[in-house]
């Protein structure tokens, strides 16, 4: 490299190759050679390379004759500044005109100065599309090849270079009415597999079964493509920017009910709002939209079997609508993060919208889902209701797929930052753009995959739920098989999937016990013997300073700190227990003899806090008189609480099981390591102190059992605890199986049966099994549906191309321009059938070779 610094081989030449004349001092650096030369970019000055412009060197561009003598020509190579001459005959074009027939776009349309080569502005097109690079980033890579700056000229010859390419690739150039006449949506990438009316759908498919800053930066597209009208919706947006949307009845979700006090002032708009097709991943029909307020929303539609993407309620219901009114289908899954919320007053708030945005509601099957990812921070109910897993025709698509896009686009943002709005609009249309084209032409393989895949998982599925009914009796299975059937062709019928026997709480058992007093003040039989605290208040508080005496050991090397913190835990808790003792003695008066009996003979030797004897019914025996009703409390409390404690120690399991896993696969270095250490540490803790809650809970139901005359049916769900053994877990929910790809195990029954009864939890795992098989048997079916509307709509679409030939076949179009009419539209036609083919070609089950004659297997 140091040696190609200086003129290599060719230092003792005196004579040029070419010329035989002058003495070569120029090398190209665009050719492979190293050759010296006369003339060429490069000069050497008797010491180095020095740069020379093509301008110097007397390079002239002739289009026709003399004409001008200033001009410069953006190139891969760099910026050029050239002689350039135009012609100037009486039967010349238009400078324009002559500039861009010798492939140089230029900057303006009256009296251009500067131009820029075809081949630069496609390389930054596909650039851009595939690194993100930004205009300014690209230019200013040219820059250092040159001395020129022209970079605002760059990025206007860039922003119309996008919009004619966009207008080319949809035949927009053979449209004899020209571009003014494009349609809304008209310049999209649309998907083949989608259900396509007219495209890729039978003649009669609605008779099939319903079972399978703008005014400164103005906008060049006006709607063409992905982005709506922003007239239209900005007006919108301004006669309804005073509705707030309605908060949150489901889990707390902060991003819908902050979203109207976040902070944006200022910003003409913080994002943008999609609607995709949630199984394919493409961007539909003037479905993007700018969001002004509140955080960005993801939500995935269905239509007919194509799911879709959205954002925030004003702007969510404009881009939903907008995209559905290209799409006339009877089947909608509608799938948003917060459907729960979003569906509510859905229909009234359509009315608000243009006409022509009105979707006719009632003749359509329409299904609110939340994709799989977000529904476990729903609330239970929701987690049901609107599970992807738990309804029918939606196969195994999990409503999440819009969300691989984002990180496709996200990219580009550096780059946009100081663009005007149109501009910005523009640019991002184009990306979509890409991002649809670059789907299109991987369906094949996708689809290919796919299908192998999931007809190798129905199989599995389906064989699990036959050895499952084998093992249960029919009219158990036929009464199930109804009710599922009948609750999913009405969701007011019962849910099969919700819990009917669901365990008994801490919670639930001291609201129950609340309610059976207020009854009795109400009847006047109350018999509390202190104002505020009565006898399930006095048993329900002693449980809790029993749990409180659990205090976790501290370490050899404890800091002051935490010695303090422990101190004042103990302080108060002592504090806590000599005051309910007070009130107990009116209950339990005998206790005052229990205590005395257990009092140290010297103030120096007091009984550790954690030590002391609360004495609840369940610890003073048979023997000792009791009222009934405290035992009763105390038996309630304690079944309630060995039920909180099971289903901790299986949720901490299954966190420490986790832990470890991610400690193994992702944590590195010895501080690392040992941060894990201390944090799986603290879970371990966690987990015996769930377990002797839960050993104490037991002792005292064997205690109350006896005297209370209990049958045995508590022993057979609350077994003894064996630390070794048992505090394992059974599955871990970290693993990669998911509610709709898990199969069948006997650690799921007992899991399952740990907290229902055996037969609720074998009639909610036979619904799930039977619809994760349907699932993948409706997969199965939308995959091959798939299929043919890819190969259909490739099809139409090249009948489409080869029709536009003959389109713009004017009396006043010279022959040249009619030939590459023609030559684009066929090229355009020849591709889709190419890729039709090869899409077949792909899906076409390899045949298995005949055995010869005399051969066995």
């Amino acid at each position: 490299m140091i040696r190609l610094e200086g003129r290599g081989d060719y230092i003792e030449d005196s004579i040029c190759g070419h010329c035989k004349d002058s003495t070569p001092t120029i090398r190209c650096t665009d050719c492979f050679l190293p050759e010296l030369h006369c003339p060429s970019c490069t000069g050497w000055n008797g010491h180095y390379f020095e740069q020379i412009s093509l301008k110097t060197l007397g390079l002239r561009i002739q289009l026709g004759h003399p004409f001008n003598d200033d001009f410069i020509i953006i190139d891969t190579t760099g910026i050029h500044e050239v002689a350039l001459d135009f012609c100037a005959c009486g039967t010349m074009q238009t400078h324009v005109k002559q500039l861009l027939r010798a492939r140089l776009f230029p900057a303006t349309i009256t009296e251009p100065k500067t131009a820029a080569t075809f081949n630069v502005l496609e390389q930054y097109h596909k650039l851009s599309f595939e690194s993100k690079a930004s205009a300014f980033e690209f230019y200013h890579g040219l820059a250092c090849l040159s001395d020129n700056d022209h970079y605002a000229t760059f990025l206007c010859v860039v922003h119309k270079w996008r919009i004619l390419k966009l207008l080319k690739h949809f035949a927009r150039g053979h449209c004899p009415d020209g571009v003014e006449t494009t349609e809304p949506g008209q310049c999209a990438v649309l998907c083949p597999a989608c259900p396509q009316p007219g495209k890729n759908l039978p003649e009669d498919w609605k008779d099939s079964p319903p079972d399978k800053c703008d005014n400164v930066d103005p906008r060049i597209s006006k709607g063409w493509s992905y982005f709506i009208e922003e007239k239209a919706y900005k007006t919108y947006l301004d006669d309804h920017k005073g509705r707030n949307q309605e908060c949150s009845t489901c889990a707390s979700h902060n991003a819908m009910n902050m979203a109207n006090t976040k902070k944006a002032g200022g910003l003409a708009a913080i994002g943008v709002g999609t609607v995709d097709c949630a199984r394919h991943n493409m961007k539909l029909q003037n479905a993007v939209g700018d969001l002004q307020k509140g955080k960005n929303y993801v939500s995935f539609i269905s239509s007919g079997y194509c799911l879709t993407t959205l954002f925030r309620y004003i702007n969510m219901d404009y881009l939903f609508f907008s995209a559905m009114s290209h799409h006339d289908v009877v089947v909608l899954n509608i799938s948003y993060d917060i459907a729960c919320q979003w569906s509510k007053h859905l229909w009234s708030r359509m009315l608000t919208l243009p006409s022509d945005f009105h979707l006719d509601y009632d003749s359509k099957a329409i299904t609110f889902l939340v994709p799989k990812f977000h529904l476990p921070a729903h609330i239970e109910q929701c987690q049901i209701d609107f599970s992807f897993n738990l309804s029918r025709y939606v196969g195994r698509t999990d409503g999440e797929a819009p969300e691989h896009g984002w990180a496709n686009i996200n990219p580009i943002a550096s780059s946009m930052k100081e663009m005007g709005p149109g501009s910005r609009r523009d640019t991002l249309d184009d990306h979509f753009g890409d991002w649809n084209w670059k789907h299109c032409t991987q369906l094949g393989r996708l689809i290919a995959r796919k299908l192998a895949h999931t007809i190798e998982q129905k199989a599995e599925h389906q064989r699990e739920l036959i050895e499952l009914e084998s093992c249960l009796q029919v009219e158990d299975t036929s009464q199930w098989r109804n009710e599922v059937e009948a609750w999913e062709q009405d969701r007011s019928q019962t849910n099969p999937f919700q819990v009917r026997v669901t365990p008994e709480t801490q919670a639930t058992v001291q609201l129950e016990l609340a309610c059976i007093e207020a009854t009795e003040l109400e009847s006047g039989t109350n018999i509390s013997l202190h104002t505020d605290v009565s006898p399930s208040v006095l048993i329900s508080s002693g449980i809790d300073l029993e749990e409180q005496q659990y205090i976790a050991a501290l370490g050899v090397h404890a800091t002051d700190n935490q010695l303090a913190k422990i101190q004042q835990h103990i302080n108060s808790l002592r504090r806590k227990i000599e005051s309910w003792q007070d009130i107990q003695l009116l209950y339990l008066p005998f206790v005052s003899l229990l205590h005395a009996s257990e009092e140290p003979c010297s103030p120096s030797n007091s009984t550790p806090v954690e030590a002391l004897q609360l004495w609840l019914p369940s610890a003073i025996g048979p023997d000792t008189r009791c009222a009934a009703q405290l035992r009763i409390f105390e038996w309630k409390l304690c079944y309630a609480q060995a039920n909180d404690a099971l289903k901790d120690i299986r949720n901490l399991l299954c966190l420490r099981s986790h832990l470890y896993k991610f400690k193994d696969s992702n944590i590195v270095g010895q501080a690392a390591n040992t941060r894990a250490r201390s944090t799986i540490n603290k879970a371990d803790a966690k987990v015996n102190m769930a377990a002797e809650r839960y050993e104490a809970a037991r002792a005292a139901l064997a205690s109350l059992a006896l005297i209370l005359n209990e049958d045995r049916t508590w022993k057979e769900i609350f077994k003894p605890l064996n630390r070794s053994k048992d505090l394992k877990a059974l599955k871990d929910m970290w693993e990669k199986e998911t509610e709709g790809t898990q199969h069948l195990s006997l650690a799921l029954f007992i899991e399952d049966a740990l907290i229902f009864t055996l037969f609720s939890a074998l009639h909610i795992k036979w619904c799930k099994a039977r619809a994760r098989a349907m699932r993948w048997d409706e997969e199965v079916n939308l995959l091959k549906e798939e299929q043919r509307r890819v190969v259909a709509f490739l099809d139409w679409q090249a009948d489409w191309w080869w029709s536009q030939r003959e389109r713009h076949d004017l009396e006043y179009l010279d022959d040249t321009l009619r030939e590459g009419l023609a030559t684009y539209a066929e090229r355009q036609a020849s591709l889709r059938q190419q890729l039709s083919t090869h899409f077949q070609i792909l899906w076409t089950p390899p045949t298995l070779p005949t055995p010869s004659a005399g051969t066995t297997t």
